[in-house]
């Protein structure tokens, strides 16, 4: 069933290869999956070809947590913090700084 997801996502992706949300969309299905190396990947090209794409940040964190790379977690929750505050996007800066001071607890 996930696999149906996943090309359905890819052929979005193929007719417009820039659409952050399709991309984004897509590494939440591999994640719900397990397939956490390639969720990574997808987040991690999502933050370099838009950095204003804030949600990516969030999940890339959570990935991160998942694979138990936690300083690469917390680093990326700081970027994301940070580039919500920049975007006013108040509700994902409070998740993200949640997620990071749970982290240090």
């Amino acid at each position: 069933m996930s696999m149906d997801r996943i090309q359905q996502l890819q052929r979005f992706l193929d007719e417009d290869p820039t659409d952050s949300f399709t991309r984004y969309a897509l590494g939440l299905e591999y994640a719900s999956r397990g397939d956490f190396t390639q969720a990574a990947a997808i987040f991690e090209q999502l933050i370099k070809d838009d950095p204003a794409y804030i949600p990516s940040y969030q999940q890339l964190g959570y990935t991160y947590q998942k694979m138990n790379r936690q300083e690469e977690a917390r680093k990326i929750f700081r970027r994301g913090v940070a580039a919500a505050r920049a975007h006013n996007d108040v509700h994902a800066m409070s998740e993200m700084q949640q997620a990071l001071d749970e982290m240090e607890e």
